[in-house]
């Protein structure tokens, strides 16, 4: 249930409106819009009736039932956009941030190289891979506890906070100098690990699944806000069709229809979505005209000699070229970079 309060609504009169729901038995979050405060109640609203809410206090303007199921990831809930602020790096609301580094990380030499690379081009996160979720048991898994203390070791040389992947809970300490742990497409229904993420403090990247549903993704989003964590950052990263020509299809229409329904913001990551480096500039450009709020794109120093997914990863140099253009766009859809 959402409560719009009028205009500057006296602080008494709000402190006996919230003192008399909280009576109800419901979660109350109280949220300062840009023209209006809101009141959101989560959990059991059957028992409250509208119009008895509505006549109760002077300072209410309106009072609407949410029909969907996710609540707290709601644009109702939450009319102004939200925005992921992380040592100075931002995404979101008109903020446009760029996420770029390697797959996985490889070795010292090339995540530092890397990560000066794409900061001198404009990037505000340094990514990579320190465990990675293969297809084939065989194929490369990551340098799991190594890797993250190479992202370490780069974010000292630039600055740059970091962002890399997480696959279990087992693996929570691990993260305790990440900046944004990043949630897999595999693992977006992984309830109990969105459950664990949302008593963290840290923002949450999430990936939609290969074959999941808009309101999946926000029903996985809302798992971490229940929580109590409120830094959400969605990711389009392609969904799995019919069609084999590129590695996944990205559903570039998800951006503007999942931006009505949810304030948190939406990244897309054109480098797993087509599987191939020639569409990542394409494609990037694509999602800054559909409003996306940032980019996450695979940098590596060699692709040819890349441990992982080398087809699909830009050269430093590329990256360039493809920020040099998406700060343009940016810049005509008034984001700031």
């Amino acid at each position: 249930m959402i409560i719009m309060l009028k205009q500057n609504p006296d602080k008494q009169e709000v402190e006996k409106l919230t003192s008399m729901l909280e009576k109800e038995n419901v979660t109350i979050n109280y949220v300062h819009g840009k023209f209006n405060d809101v009141i959101g109640l989560v959990g059991d609203t059957s028992h409250l009736d509208e119009n008895t809410i509505l006549a109760s206090s002077d300072i209410v303007e309106t009072v609407t039932r949410v029909s969907e199921p996710y609540k707290a990831v709601n644009r109702k809930f939450h009319p102004d956009d939200t925005c992921i602020d992380v040592n100075g790096a931002k995404i979101g609301g008109q903020h446009f941030g760029v996420i770029a580094g390697p797959c996985s990380v490889e070795s010292e030499e090339q995540m530092i190289q890397v990560a000066k690379a794409v900061k001198d081009s404009g990037a505000k996160f340094l990514r990579g891979g320190a465990f990675k979720p293969r297809t084939s048991p065989y194929a490369f898994q990551g340098l799991h506890g190594e890797g993250i203390r190479l992202l370490l070791e780069a974010k000292k040389e630039t600055g740059l906070p970091i962002v890399t992947e997480i696959m279990s809970i087992a693996h929570l300490d691990l993260f305790n100098d990440v900046d944004v742990i990043q949630v897999g497409a595999r693992n977006m229904q992984n309830f109990d690990l969105l459950k664990e993420l949302g008593h963290s403090n840290k923002p949450i990247l999430l990936k939609r699944g290969l074959s999941s549903t808009m309101e999946e993704l926000l029903m996985s989003a809302e798992y971490i806000l229940a929580g109590g964590n409120k830094k959400v950052i969605l990711c389009e990263r392609g969904i799995r069709t019919f069609e084999k020509a590129t590695r996944n299809t990205l559903d570039l229409s998800a951006i503007p229809l999942l931006k009505s329904k949810t304030h948190l913001p939406i990244i897309v990551d054109p480098s797993h979505a087509a599987g191939i480096a020639a569409l990542v500039e394409p494609l990037s450009k694509a999602a800054v005209a559909v409003g996306a709020d940032g980019l996450m794109i695979e940098v590596h120093n060699n692709p040819k000699m890349a441990r992982c997914d080398g087809d699909q990863s830009l050269t430093p140099l590329q990256f360039d070229s493809v920020m040099q253009k998406v700060k343009f766009l940016a810049s005509v859809e008034n984001k700031i970079m």
